[in-house]
C-alpha cells in the first residue's frame, strides 16, 4: 500500500522548505499554523514535502499509528480514520517515489515527470 513519509530528499529546492520531522516517518496533510507543513506522526514536527512510498502498513497500522500520535499530542483519536484515510488517498494517486510539497491548495508534485500540477480534492 502506498502511504505518505517525511523524505530527506529535495529538502531546499524551495527557499522556503523546512524539515524538521524524522525521516520516513508517516505525515498528516491537515491543517498547520502556515498552511505549508505535514505534520510528522512521530516527531510531531513538520516538513513542507512528503514522499509517496510502498509501504508494508496496512490501512489499520496507518490507523494506529495516526491514533497514538493524535492522542500523545492532546488531539482527539477519533480523528486519526480521518487522518489515515487521506494520507492513503493522497499516496494512492500518485507514484512511489513522487514527493509533493505542500500549500495552502495545491500539492503539486516534484521528481515525477509524468505527473502535471494539479489540484487535489478535499
Amino acid at each position: 500500500m502506498k502511504i505518505l513519509v517525511a523524505p530527506g530528499l529535495t529538502q531546499g529546492t524551495s527557499p522556503d522548505d523546512y524539515h524538521h520531522c524524522i525521516e520516513g516517518e508517516l505525515v498528516s496533510a491537515g491543517p498547520c499554523g502556515c498552511g505549508r507543513g505535514f505534520a510528522g506522526a512521530a516527531s510531531h514536527r513538520a516538513t513542507t514535502t512528503a514522499m509517496v512510498v510502498e509501504s508494508a502498513m496496512n490501512r489499520d497500522d496507518v490507523i494506529l499509528a495516526f491514533r497514538t500520535s493524535l492522542t500523545d499530542g492532546g488531539w482527539p483519536g477519533e480523528w486519526a480514520e480521518d487522518v489515515a484515510d487521506e494520507n492513503i488517498e493522497i499516496a494512492t494517486r500518485l507514484p512511489a517515489g513522487a514527493i509533493i510539497p505542500k500549500t495552502r491548495e495545491l500539492l503539486p508534485p516534484r521528481g515525477a515527470k509524468e505527473i502535471a500540477r494539479r489540484r487535489l480534492p478535499e
